[in-house]
């Protein structure tokens, strides 16, 4: 069965599903339907889904399955939630509307964009090694290394790239 499209392929803004029908009794439910989020995925992403699920969630698991190294498991899983809206780096909807139009303004030299500030806001300061932030990531790393998710050298690694 093809894969459900997601975007139109003439503007891409998003499509949703217009009609539902049973295989068997042919009812019909006509509405407009959201696809799923995973549906959205592309298929890099999904294809380590299915592998991240396969391995019950863990990465260590995951990093022998695929055959790569823990930090490319790590980067990949990244990605990922990023594709699907989470974590640090994700933007919401209206951020990366604004974000795309600024682009597309910079790009084309047209006045499409929304205003954006002159100046930058200053880049934030690194955590300092005593911060909340940095002991919570360093006890997430050993809460990991116990729970069997990687091994020492790994935990080690990981401690060392903070």
């Amino acid at each position: 069965m093809a894969k459900t499209l997601t975007r139109c392929p003439v503007c891409e803004a998003g499509l949703h599903v217009s009609e539902l029908t049973c295989g068997r009794c042919r009812t019909r439910i006509a509405g407009q339907f959201d696809p799923c989020r995973f549906c959205s995925l592309p298929a890099e992403h999904l294809a380590f889904l299915e592998t991240f699920l396969k391995c019950e969630g863990n990465l260590s698991r995951v990093e022998k399955d695929l055959g790569i190294s823990y930090p490319t498991v790590k980067n990949r899983f990244t990605a990922m939630l990023a594709s699907l809206g989470y974590g640090d780096d994700a933007l919401t909807a209206p951020e990366r509307s604004v974000e795309n139009s600024f682009a597309f303004a910079y790009t084309t030299g047209t006045s499409a964009a929304p205003a954006v500030p002159a100046t930058p806001p200053a880049p934030a300061a690194p955590p300092t090694p005593d911060s909340p932030e940095m002991v919570a990531r360093r006890l997430a790393i050993l809460d990991a290394l116990g729970r069997g998710e990687m091994d020492a050298l790994e935990a080690a690694a990981a401690l060392r790239e903070l």
